[in-house]
């Protein structure tokens, strides 16, 4: 039998290897968090994270820092997060863009979607609504399809960028229901909405969170969700194929990373606190008042979850032929 001391010699190494010492796990964390958003503020992403953001530096006795980093469809604060060290001290919220779409929309990515991040977990999934300004002439998906075919090319939609969930939402319509329209990106939903609603651009996907307080405020006018059933919250607003784009069926989705090599005993207890906040009776009602469904599965289920994903996407951006250099 080894002596105690090597044992305790050889476990400290071992945490070490793992990119933080023993002391320093011991006492996460001491310092605040930055919780990376690789998109604007006002967006889906950032939404999430201030909500969250808060209740999980209250659950871990420290401050938790929101810092936007936009840009790339999410690959900029992407690619920062991934850099950052594996302490801890740095979370990134991900979404179906940053870490499944753009594996396969940009040729040369600055990170490994997969092998650059420790996934935390799933904050849950959402359908997309595609939205028009209030005073615009569109009452239905259908008046949008009549006037493409019209006049082809002569209208437009936005979307929060590039390879984004919203993107996509636009090339789906296109293709399902045979007309041409012209993309219009943004560095983020937050933007893009609000050209929308000046009546800048006459139409965007956008995912329920983020136009949920234009529709209700009466801003905006929801035509249909992407989602294969009526939601929730918006139980008045068709199914893209109840507005007959069939075949329709996109849903986006949110969820918390950190660095590769985090070391697994941090990972786990952020996902602990993260999950229990997801959890949390009063979160999933507002959630779920969002559009959302609430997630919060492990680690292990979410990188199965993910993978699945990366493939799914890739067969998408081949079909409609989206390339980003």
């Amino acid at each position: 039998m080894k002596p105690l001391h090597t044992l305790l010699g050889a476990a400290t190494l071992a945490l070490a290897a793992l990119g933080l010492p023993a002391q320093a796990q011991d006492n996460w964390p001491a310092k605040p968090i930055t919780y990376v958003v690789p998109f604007p503020p006002g967006g889906t992403t950032d939404t999430l994270a201030r909500l969250i953001g808060q209740r999980l530096g209250q659950a871990l006795g420290v401050t938790v820092v929101v810092e936007n980093r936009p840009g790339a469809g999410g690959n900029i604060g992407s690619d920062y997060a991934a850099k950052a060290a594996p302490d801890g001290y740095t979370i990134l919220g991900g979404t179906i863009s940053s870490h499944a779409i753009n594996a396969s929309l940009y040729p040369k990515m600055p990170y490994d979607v997969v092998k650059s991040f420790a996934p935390i977990t799933l904050i849950g999934t959402n359908a997309n609504v595609l939205v028009v300004n209030a005073a615009s002439p569109f009452k239905t998906v259908q008046d949008i399809v009549g006037a493409a075919r019209a006049k082809p090319e002569t209208l437009s939609y936005a979307s929060a960028g590039n390879g984004t969930s919203q993107h996509l939402a636009g090339e789906l319509f296109k293709e399902l229901a045979g007309i041409k329209l012209t993309h219009v990106p943004y560095k983020g939903s937050g933007p893009a909405i609000q050209d929308v609603m000046a009546g800048q651009v006459p139409m965007m996907f956008d995912t329920t969170v983020v136009a949920a307080q234009h529709i209700d405020s009466g801003k905006l006018r929801a035509l249909a969700v992407t989602s294969t059933r009526r939601i929730k919250s918006m139980p008045n607003v068709p199914t893209m194929a109840e507005a007959g784009v069939q075949g329709y069926d996109l849903q986006s989705w949110q969820a918390i990373f950190a660095p590769a090599s985090t070391p697994k005993p941090v990972v786990d207890r952020l996902y602990r606190e993260i999950s229990a906040i997801i959890k949390s009776p009063d979160m999933q009602e507002r959630l779920e008042k969002l559009g959302m469904e609430p997630s919060g599965m492990s680690p292990e289920q979410f990188a199965a979850f993910q993978k699945g994903e990366i493939a799914k996407w890739a067969k998408v951006v081949k079909t409609a032929n989206i390339r980003i250099d």
